[in-house]
């Protein structure tokens, strides 16, 4: 069972798709990093300044006591972090959509370029040479 387990980890396939999953966790980040720093401040700009993480429709208000204790918590649907987590899913999908088409686009470029002739074999050059020279001493 050891021996089993063995080959299976080490297979090739499962550590590509062992690397696979940390590049696209590296790369997740770098687009969620891209979204937090570049895309939302633009899209605050053009909404009035408008940060969408604070976005949030209150079902209940916090309660406080008389010191300013609070008492029970702020219930709120946090919709503005959906937003910002929906466009940087469409963002990731987007950039892997353009990455996997890259990447068909270039095997299929590969595919499509002709393998050139073999070059002909001794033998064969030899042949036509014969043939030429029979052919000029006959005329």
């Amino acid at each position: 069972m050891i021996k089993e387990f063995k080959e299976f980890a080490l297979r090739g396939n499962l550590i590509d798709m062992a690397i696979a999953f940390v590049m696209g966790s590296a790369f997740g980040k770098v687009i969620t990093g891209f979204i937090d720093g570049m895309v939302m401040p633009i899209v605050g700009a053009i909404t009035a300044g408008t940060d969408f993480k604070l976005l949030k429709w209150v079902i209940s208000e916090a309660k406080f006591d008389a010191s300013g204790k609070e008492i029970s918590a702020e219930s709120a649907i946090q919709y503005g972090a959906f937003i910002t987590i929906l466009i940087d899913f469409v963002l990731v999908a987007f950039f892997m959509f353009l990455l996997i088409k890259g990447m068909n686009n270039m095997k299929r470029k590969q595919i499509e370029t002709p393998n050139p002739a073999p070059a002909p074999t001794e033998e064969q050059l030899l042949t036509e040479i014969r043939d030429l020279l029979k052919k000029s001493t006959e005329s």
